[in-house]
């Protein structure tokens, strides 16, 4: 294996093709591999100082997940959703996550709500720092976090589902710091509302939460033509 891997790197401690479909993911989100683009597993696997085979092997997990496409005899296209896919994506997560939200105020214990605190504080550091990927990350475990609250795994995959086909990649090019920030924020403010057990407000943030982030869409689109 290389001592240098500029997307991400691999250890002896979990299955290779876990390891490189994680890396290749969050590439994908954080923009790093632009969509549109054609790569080849051969190309990944030396940025990653790994064999051809789990590149292929991951990036057929990508593939069911929408992420990617196979291009015969050439490699994977990264694809990139549509404005309708993002109208679409947005307004079934606002269907599910908003009620779920709602619930989990009125019903979920304080303290595992208290217990999303340092994720919350993991956001904030990431924005300030302008960490796309741990930004991502740690907004990933946030939101998902909150809505394993509800108790109900199969919600939580299918808005992990939506969270990826959505991918934000591009964000941190589009904004900056100052974008993130402003995410991170809401985190906390949705976080507070939940604890002080006002459900009605805590479900407007999650609303807002949403539609900012279908905003930030738009905009980098319109920045890119």
């Amino acid at each position: 294996m290389s001592d240098s891997r500029p997307r991400g790197s691999v250890s002896a401690h979990e299955p290779l093709r876990d390891q490189v479909a994680a890396a290749l993911r969050a590439a994908v989100m954080a923009g790093d591999l632009r969509p549109g683009a054609v790569y080849s597993a051969p190309a990944l696997a030396a940025e990653y100082g790994v064999s051809a085979t789990p590149v292929r092997e991951a990036m057929l997990d990508l593939a069911r997940e929408g992420l990617v496409e196979t291009v015969r005899n050439k490699g994977f296209r990264i694809t990139e959703a549509t404005e309708r896919d993002l109208d679409d994506f947005t307004e079934v997560r606002a269907l599910i996550e908003v009620p779920t939200v709602g619930r989990v105020t009125r019903e979920a214990d304080p303290a595992r709500l208290e217990a999303l605190r340092p994720i919350v504080a993991e956001t904030m550091s990431a924005a300030r720092a302008g960490d796309l990927a741990a930004f991502l990350e740690a907004d990933h475990r946030f939101h998902l976090g909150l809505l394993s609250l509800a108790d109900n795994p199969r919600l939580v995959d299918t808005v992990a589902d939506l969270r990826r086909r959505s991918r934000l990649h591009g964000l941190g090019g589009f904004g900056g710091t100052r974008v993130l920030m402003e995410s991170a924020r809401e985190h906390g403010e949705l976080l507070d509302l939940m604890l002080a057990g006002d459900a009605s407000a805590a479900e407007g943030c999650a609303r807002r939460h949403l539609a900012r982030v279908r905003s930030l869409w738009a905009a980098r689109r319109r920045a890119a033509t």
